[in-house]
């Protein structure tokens, strides 16, 4: 178990293989490089990736195929050899979630750029897709027709 300070839930304490490893941080964090999977609860397909090293650097994730069961990409050998990847039920995909000031309810998803885990090493990376319509503001709660 590894200790962990946080902002948003205090003193916590969680298992390492509950932790993942981005060997080179994500876009605009690269010097985070540990992270605890942290569910939101165990109904729920939201989850947190808490900072190892920094209390307030949380970031909200969702299983994607929750949403938008459609969703699909290939990924390139670069990133499977990166990730060790050696079998595909290993790999666990999420995508960062951005809440706006207008509430949850305009909740969108980063389809472009998933959060890709090895689950069997822990190792991570965000994957920026080529050749994709997908962008970084799906809503996940569409607006209903009038």
């Amino acid at each position: 178990m590894r200790k962990i300070n946080t902002t948003r839930f205090g003193e916590i304490e969680v298992e390492e293989k509950s932790i993942v490893t981005f060997e080179h941080g994500i876009p605009a964090f690269e010097d985070e490089r540990e992270f605890a999977i942290i569910p939101y609860d165990e109904e729920s397909p939201y989850m947190y990736m808490q900072s190892v090293s920094t209390p307030e650097l949380a970031f909200l994730m969702t299983d994607p195929f929750v949403f938008f069961p459609d969703y699909t990409f290939e990924l390139d050998d670069a990133n499977m050899e990166a990730l060790g990847v050696t079998n595909d039920g290993d790999v666990l995909v999420c995508s960062l979630i951005t809440i706006p000031p207008t509430g949850v309810k305009n909740m969108t998803t980063n389809l472009l750029a998933p959060i890709v885990i090895n689950q069997s090493n822990m190792k991570a990376r965000q994957v920026v897709l080529e050749k994709t319509n997908y962008t970084t503001k799906h809503r996940l709660f569409p607006e209903k027709e009038e």
